[in-house]
């Protein structure tokens, strides 16, 4: 991945946030109270990079015994024990050198995007690595609150975040210092500030659009289709001779050979007369 994290960083849509909660059964204000306490309400610093705090005691402890942890140690980039020391305004420069030291570890131990989750937990929001997160946070903030409604569910808490259950959700998200910083009562009183504006108006049926019919496979691709059958001209029978048709016909045949008789006699008895006379 690039060294300065750059990417799209494309931020919410209008209908991002109801959309995106919808999927846990919450609106706007939850996820907004969310954003607002992890992350100030964005999920990019000034320069266009994910919002991200290095925690050198989670890279304490993904190092684990040895060579690597010295140095971590030594360069100030490694302690035991969360809060020994204050964090930087700008934590780039430290997760750059720690990734010198051991990049996976490194990027597992920062908390990431609008809700600044953990590179460690990647795996329980679908991605393969800590990179492939970083790199998809890189892109849009509909990635981090994605993630973060698929973490809540991972970890069992979205009916705690439905029921406003603020001590249990800072708690599971934060672990148990969250007192120390006050998560619960800050979550509580964004969610109160949020309850007095208006939603975004958004409805599940109306967000996708209707999809055309999908065509007929032909599931023998190979095999050319049979011709339809030419249908057989139809046979047309005569209808049968009335009753009485036959003797009809008979004297109709023997009027015209007499009329051709008498014609032919009529034509000689002329031929006399004329040589007569």
């Amino acid at each position: 991945m690039t060294v300065n994290f750059a990417g799209a960083a494309l931020r919410l849509g209008d209908v991002d946030i109801s959309r995106i909660g919808s999927e846990i059964g919450v609106g706007e204000d939850e996820l907004h109270a969310f954003m607002d306490v992890e992350a100030a309400g964005s999920g990019f610093d000034h320069v266009g990079r994910p919002k991200m705090l290095f925690e050198p005691h989670v890279f304490y402890g993904m190092l684990g015994k040895g060579a690597k942890r010295d140095a971590a140690v030594a360069q100030g980039l490694a302690y035991p024990k969360w809060g020994e020391k204050p964090y930087p305004s700008d934590s780039y420069p430290r997760l750059i050198k720690a990734m010198a030291i051991d990049e996976t570890a490194a990027l597992k131990s920062a908390s990431w995007g609008l809700t600044q989750i953990l590179g460690r937990y990647h795996a329980d929001i679908g991605y393969a690595t800590p990179q492939q997160m970083v790199e998809e946070f890189a892109n849009h903030e509909a990635e981090h609150l994605e993630a973060t409604v698929k973490l809540l569910k991972a970890w069992k808490v979205d009916d705690d975040l439905r029921a406003h259950r603020w001590a249990v959700v800072a708690q599971t998200w934060n672990g148990p210092g969250y007192r120390k910083n006050r998560y619960d009562t800050k979550l509580e009183a964004a969610f109160a500030k949020w309850q007095k504006i208006k939603d975004t108006p958004w409805s599940p049926t109306s967000a996708a659009p209707p999809q055309p019919a999908p065509p007929v496979i032909d599931q023998n691709p190979g095999t050319p289709a049979a011709p339809e059958p030419i249908p057989a001209p139809p046979v047309i029978t005569p209808a049968p001779p009335a009753k009485g048709s036959g003797i009809v016909a008979s004297l109709i045949a023997a009027l015209a050979l007499a009329a051709m008789a008498v014609a032919g006699w009529w034509h000689h008895v002329t031929d006399l007369f004329r040589s007569i006379f």
